[in-house]
């Protein structure tokens, strides 16, 4: 079972989300400790980050390191790649 560590920043995207989407992130997050490669994709360019999944509009970006998925950033499918 992997644990999750959030950035600064990833807490900061986290800030300017909505309640509801919120919410929702926060149980796929909770899903993603059991196996993190099941629902998310490898990125083509690790700039930055490796893997990527998706909640509706949403895009969480992370890494995996041993047994720790590291959230980076997380926000809009439309600004996160920016």
């Amino acid at each position: 079972m992997y644990s999750i560590l959030l950035t600064k920043r990833a807490l900061k995207d986290l800030d300017k989300i909505d309640a509801n989407s919120r919410i929702r992130i926060a149980e796929r997050l909770k899903e993603l400790t059991t196996d993190p490669f099941v629902s998310s994709k490898k990125l083509t360019s690790s700039i930055i980050g490796t893997y990527r999944f998706r909640i509706g509009d949403f895009r969480v970006i992370f890494d995996i390191d041993d047994d720790k998925i590291v959230i980076l950033r997380i926000g809009h499918r439309k600004y996160i790649y920016k």
